[in-house]
């Protein structure tokens, strides 16, 4: 029987807490750059809305284009990142954030901006299979609880940084202004790794001779099969993954397109408190990723840890639906929706490693995470039809009920992976 978990990519050698410190930030920062890039068009949306005289429909059409693209390329990312390096297909990731903005700026017509778009996307989808192998790779294996966890707060970095950065500046001057501004970040992070290169090295080494005890026959057809470059689509494990990232992305997309006007709605809150409920969630969940970060560095059951995190999530999302609180406590309740979310963030992206087979780390990364796209592509106009059917409470119901999904994905990922050992 196949192993998946005694197969993974080479440990790393010991380093110093300075390097894998290092490392870390530095893949954080592109982490950031990243998802600052999720919201270049949502907060300008009034802007381009008068510019060019778009309906609402032809709006959300650019942020799907932007997450099919993305979500077709992480998949075929993965397989480039095995083969090349995480490094080189990480740059070409930032370049293509640039020139997207650039081009976002420029545009003088929906077409433009629907090619920006879709430009921004493709650079969006290298990210995860490039970051997870650098980080797999280059830091050592007691600190990469922490190095996910570290992760997963500077992509939430982004996500608050992308609108004040924006909206300030479209405000001060004019959209043009503020796309032009922001084409210079991913430049400037691209200057700052291109420096630091010599710590993102993952190309591939030449293979040790093997072991008589680890040597298999010429005719072995199960070995053959281990190293077939498809050979991972055949685990189970990796399929579970990918519905676990699917099914949390569209809690995600719930949260981020639609809570704070259905919070609005259910509990006749202002919109400056239905927006702090939301800057609750986005601030508790990266306090519970720092937590789940020492939560996961002293287990291996993952999946235990996840399943506790996101009952409590879906339990509160689910009261959040009631209306029964107050508007204070419904703040409250956001947050805790968001620190239970938070918390299982290093252990899923520890769960994956789990499963990920020797050799696979991009190609694994780039598939489950295209789970994340499809979902944050398809939640909008879930939650979105919701809303015209003024079942705004139903929005924290189905929040809730994703939540418990993703639960029994992820036992079976750690179940299967378990009996693979």
């Amino acid at each position: 029987m196949t192993s998946i978990t005694a197969n993974h990519d080479p440990m790393p050698l010991p380093n110093s807490f300075k390097q894998d410190a290092m490392v870390i930030s530095l893949v954080g920062l592109a982490h950031s750059i990243s998802h600052f890039f999720h919201m270049i068009l949502a907060p300008l949306f009034p802007w381009l809305k008068e510019a060019f005289g778009l309906s609402y429909a032809e709006l959300g059409l650019l942020m799907s284009a932007f997450f099919v693209i993305s979500g077709i390329g992480q998949a075929l990312s993965g397989f480039v990142v095995d083969r090349v390096g995480a490094r080189a297909v990480l740059f070409f990731g930032i370049t293509c954030l640039a020139l997207s903005a650039i081009v976002l700026a420029l545009a003088p017509n929906y077409s433009l901006l629907m090619l920006g778009s879709m430009l921004a996307g493709l650079g969006n989808s290298v990210f995860h299979p490039a970051d997870y192998t650098i980080l797999n790779k280059c830091v050592t294996t007691q600190r990469l609880s922490h190095a996910f966890s570290v992760h997963g707060i500077s992509g939430n970095l982004g996500w608050a940084a992308a609108p004040v950065f924006l909206v300030t500046l479209a405000n001060l001057y004019n959209w043009r202004i503020a796309l032009m501004a922001a084409a210079a970040l991913p430049l400037i992070v691209l200057m700052i790794l291109f420096f630091y290169r010599h710590l993102l090295h993952t190309d591939p080494k030449p293979q040790q001779a093997a072991s008589p005890s680890s040597t298999t026959q010429p005719n072995s057809k199960v070995d053959n099969n281990e190293n077939s470059l498809f050979h991972f689509m055949r685990l189970p494990a990796v399929w579970m993954c990918f519905l676990f990232f699917f099914m949390i992305s569209m809690g995600i997309g719930g949260i981020q397109s639609f809570s704070a006007t259905a919070l609005r709605d259910v509990y006749g809150m202002s919109l400056a408190w239905a927006t702090a409920a939301y800057t609750a969630y986005m601030l508790t969940s990266a306090a519970g990723m720092v937590w789940g970060g020492f939560i996961a560095a002293k287990t291996k059951d993952h999946d235990r840890t996840i399943t506790v995190a996101f009952s409590f999530s879906a339990i509160i999302a689910v009261l959040l639906s009631t209306g029964w609180v107050s508007g204070e406590m419904a703040v409250v309740l956001m947050g805790a929706v968001g620190l239970g979310a938070g918390i299982a963030g290093p252990s899923r992206d520890l769960l994956i490693r789990a499963a990920s087979p020797k050799n696979a780390t991009g190609r694994v990364y780039g598939v489950v995470y295209s789970g994340l796209d499809i979902g944050l592509a398809v939640s909008p106009a879930l939650f979105g039809a919701i809303m015209d059917a003024h079942h705004s409470n139903w929005v924290f119901a189905c929040i809730g009920l994703f939540q418990m999904l993703a639960i029994f994905t992820a036992v079976g990922v750690g179940t299967n992976t378990r009996k693979k050992i």
